[in-house]
């Protein structure tokens, strides 16, 4: 199995509309727009077969403030496997791709995970944020207090996560901010 790694602008018009194909088939139509554009300007991982495009991911820079720092964050995006090849590890393998773009390039990850995702996270070492969760709006700061509860991090390699006892206030995007 050969995973991909490239930057969004070195993938091309036909990869790109084939990650945003299999993100709306994955998330049964429930992909936005904004979504989408949250998966662009990083680093892709994906994985491909004798059909095509098999699982995808990205990982794309945001900052947070923490107690008075800012840090760089590795966001993960538009993690999807293709229906027919789910539970062969594919996600893993994607998802170790990008665990080593955050290792490499941010002082941690962090991403949003859906129920039915969280237990491939979790798995692999990404821990529940357990302190609140805020962003950095066009009107000052917001509480995610919605958030809290699907916002996971992990740390880069040799670096700490900050600690849970202070918000964790992430830029803001439009669309789903985490």
């Amino acid at each position: 199995m050969t995973i991909w790694t490239a930057p969004t602008h070195e993938l091309g018009t036909v990869r790109l509309r084939a990650v945003r194909e299999l993100l709306d088939l994955a998330f049964e139509g429930d992909f936005s727009d904004d979504d989408w554009d949250h998966t662009l300007g990083g680093v892709h991982a994906w994985i491909e077969d004798e059909r095509g495009l098999a699982a995808h991911g990205a990982v794309a820079q945001r900052r947070a403030l923490h107690r008075g720092r800012s840090y760089r964050v590795g966001y993960v995006e538009g993690v999807a496997v293709r229906a027919d090849v789910r539970r062969r590890g594919l996600g893993g393998a994607v998802m170790g791709e990008l665990e080593r773009v955050i290792d490499g390039a941010y002082l941690f990850g962090a991403l949003s995970a859906s129920a039915a995702g969280a237990a491939l996270y979790r798995g692999r070492g990404w821990r529940l944020w357990g302190g609140p969760l805020e962003a950095l709006g066009p009107d000052g700061i917001v509480p995610l207090p919605d958030e809290e509860d699907s916002t996971y991090v992990r740390p880069a390699a040799g670096h700490p996560l900050p600690d849970h006892g202070a918000p964790l206030v992430f830029d803001w995007r439009d669309g789903d901010v985490m």
